[in-house]
């Protein structure tokens, strides 16, 4: 039969830059899960106790408002879509799992569920071997899914994300050590590792092997540590973006928006995908106040000037930003001025990734509670970014 061999097809691949192409995703998780029906999808002909105290504002796209606190938003809705109806949390337990991988942590396979960025790392590999293909910027947190980047799971360590916070970051330069003498290192090493792979089963071998050939790039390259020195980058970009608190903000995430500079950073470096995480907007009491003074003017910064960088640099068609929760909340504001968890649907925006933006995808009821038009799985948006 006439056809192509395998070699002869990877190597037209190849020469068409198939699977060599650097598309990127960014991911902000809201860590606790932010009420929907105070950002995106305001109720204000609800009763007063389900549509709060915030007022709806224009934005550059007629039609579309959002809460008065996100001005920054706002100006550049065109670049964005709101996302008025997602589902798919079982529980309302907070978890950061279902944002990163689209699934429940019910029924897994062994191993479990990978994560969005751990997939693309298995699937495209690095785009640069000097910058991992999947980065995760959040430290650990009180409520360990607060801080997490997003996990392998069956796909083993070799995907893990690559985590730049604490003292790694000072390992990422070579000083007073030849390059040949990191190669001579990494021969005898696995003369070391070769007696024990064979009665290892469980791939972890394979996957420190993997690990050791890009701890290996990253020490012979300036890239990434580049990357990640914001001095670099231009004062009134980082002015920009701001600066934000790091510091953990109670047992979630710190509030750090050079983060979303650093993400922009990275991913122009050759990461496939970043993760941030960012707050704690579990607000069972108080919930005005604390969006409006601890999460929503920062947030807001921190967003829109990196979708705005994003498409000022021409890189909207290839990199694709997402934010959002686990979950919603309640229609109905509690006897502390709360609202509580609420699977049923919650709500998020993405930007960017050649999509068409400038439009509201999904609606909710009257009170902000149940599906009214186009639900929207975590699943599904996470099978648009893949694609």
């Amino acid at each position: 039969m006439g056809g192509m061999t395998l070699s002869q097809l990877l190597q037209a691949e190849e020469t068409a830059g198939i699977g060599n192409s650097h598309k990127a995703i960014i991911m902000i998780y809201m860590v606790g899960a932010p009420s929907h029906q105070d950002m995106y999808d305001l109720k204000m002909q609800a009763p007063a106790e389900i549509r709060g105290e915030f007022q709806p504002i224009k934005t550059n796209v007629p039609g579309i408002e959002i809460c008065e606190h996100m001005p920054g938003m706002a100006k550049i809705m065109d670049k964005c879509v709101p996302l008025r109806s997602v589902h798919g949390s079982p529980s309302g337990a907070h978890d950061s799992f279902i944002c990163y991988t689209g699934r429940t942590t019910q029924r897994q396979p062994k191993g479990g569920w990978p994560s969005l960025g751990s997939t693309i790392s298995k699937l495209k590999g690095p785009q640069n071997q000097a910058v991992p293909p999947f980065v995760g910027l959040a430290p650990d947190a009180g409520h360990p899914p607060y801080g997490s980047p997003g996990l392998p799971g069956f796909l083993g360590v070799s995907h893990a994300a690559f985590r730049p916070s604490g003292p790694a970051r000072n390992n990422m330069k070579v000083t007073n050590v030849k390059i040949n003498r990191l190669q001579d290192r990494k021969n005898l090493l696995g003369q070391f590792d070769a007696f024990r792979r064979e009665a290892d089963a469980s791939g972890m071998m394979s996957g420190l092997d993997s690990l050791s050939d890009q701890a290996l790039g990253i020490l012979t390259s300036s890239k990434l540590s580049e990357a990640l020195d914001l001095s670099r980058e231009d004062p009134k970009i980082r002015e920009r973006y701001g600066k934000g608190d790091p510091k953990k903000f109670g047992d979630g995430a710190p509030r750090n928006l050079e983060h979303f500079l650093m993400a922009r950073r990275l991913v122009e470096a050759g990461a496939r995908v970043v993760t941030l995480n960012f707050g704690r907007w579990d607000f069972h009491s108080n919930n005005f106040k604390g969006l409006k003074d601890t999460h929503l003017p920062w947030f807001d910064q921190g967003l829109s000037a990196l979708i705005d960088d994003i498409y000022q640099r021409g890189l909207d068609k290839d990199v694709s930003v997402v934010a959002w929760g686990e979950f919603g909340r309640t229609p109905r504001i509690n006897q502390n001025a709360g609202r509580d968890h609420w699977p049923r649907v919650g709500g998020g925006i993405i930007a960017g990734g050649g999509l068409k933006t400038g439009q509201v995808i999904g609606a909710t009821d009257r009170t902000g509670g149940e599906i009214a038009d186009r639900p929207i799985h975590f699943g599904e948006v996470l099978a648009t970014l893949y694609g």
